[in-house]
């Protein structure tokens, strides 16, 4: 086929690679212009950009495809098919409507569960059992286009960047398996009462409440890690709990109990595992206490 690829983030690069190698023509890429990163602001090309550049491949940054001319350059590739994933721009009907099979889109859940900007993250923190990707025909809806193909991914404790390799490399898979033979691929509607929205995450969510039971802070923690990151404070300083187990404990919220960090939870209590102090490395928690001790019964914020 003749595809139009559309997307941004590590997320979406597998699917551009597979379908590159699958021996499909890619007319062009559309990704997110570069922004500026790190210390010295320097604008950096997003991954997807970095991998069309790398293939050879025609690269596209509109600011927006709002305006007729961006929709007239768009359809004027003449594509069978867009595949978008997380690309991060709304797709105008006009766009929507101008690749012959449309516009095809991977998304990280288990439709309708979870629609929206964050699937993954919400699962995780949520505590549901499996994710996975929907590849799905795209309307004008969020995310509520019918279904072509679901695959289910077990989540068995893994944190949100972990899924986030793993559910990219599943979708890519999935999408090269759709448009090797679309027919055998019937659209399914959506039941839109089943429908449970996963929002952009706001930085207000990652501080910790050590008042919510043990499991509902783990969940938490993997949810958010690596990026932005579970935190609490500790003698006035931010840090960043990125894994950590259940384990017996009672006493007031948010206390510690030992000299492995065990700190009190609303039930239970909760064992850092993975830590990182603002500005400094991740540690496991043998090497964060070697150069902090903690006293049993310091009070967290």
């Amino acid at each position: 086929m003749r595809i139009i690829f559309m997307g941004t983030p590590d997320f979406a690069v597998p699917a551009l690679s597979a379908l590159h190698a699958a021996g499909h023509e890619v007319a062009c890429v559309y990704t997110q212009p570069p922004r500026p990163a790190g210390r010295g602001k320097k604008l950096m090309p997003s991954p997807v950009q970095v991998e069309a550049e790398r293939l050879g491949l025609p690269v596209r940054s509109p600011l927006s495809l709002k305006k007729p001319e961006a929709q007239a350059e768009f359809a004027a590739l003449d594509a069978d098919v867009a595949v978008v994933a997380a690309y991060g721009l709304i797709l105008p009907q006009a766009v929507l409507d101008a690749p012959r099979h449309g516009c095809i889109n991977i998304h990280a859940s288990l439709l309708p569960r979870w629609r929206g900007a964050a699937p993954i993250h919400r699962a995780v923190m949520a505590g549901d059992a499996e994710t996975g990707v929907t590849i799905m025909q795209m309307e004008a809806g969020l995310d509520t286009g019918p279904m072509l193909h679901k695959v289910a991914v077990p989540v068995d404790r893994k944190t949100t960047g972990e899924l986030f390799g793993e559910l990219g490399a599943v979708g890519a898979a999935a999408m090269v398996e759709v448009l090797a033979d679309l027919s055998a691929f019937p659209p399914e509607a959506q039941d839109d009462a089943a429908a449970i929205y996963a929002p952009k995450i706001d930085k207000a969510e990652s501080k910790i409440d050590w008042a919510e039971p043990a499991d509902v802070i783990e969940c938490k923690v993997r949810g958010l890690a690596p990026f932005p990151g579970a935190w609490f404070e500790l003698e006035g300083e931010r840090v960043k709990l990125l894994l950590a187990e259940v384990v017996e404990g009672e006493g007031t919220p948010g206390t510690v109990l030992d000299n492995e960090l065990t700190i009190t939870c609303g039930t239970d209590a909760i064992r850092p595992l993975r830590l990182q102090r603002a500005g400094k490395p991740v540690l496991e928690r043998r090497e964060f206490l070697r150069g902090r001790t903690v006293a049993a019964g310091t009070v967290l914020a």
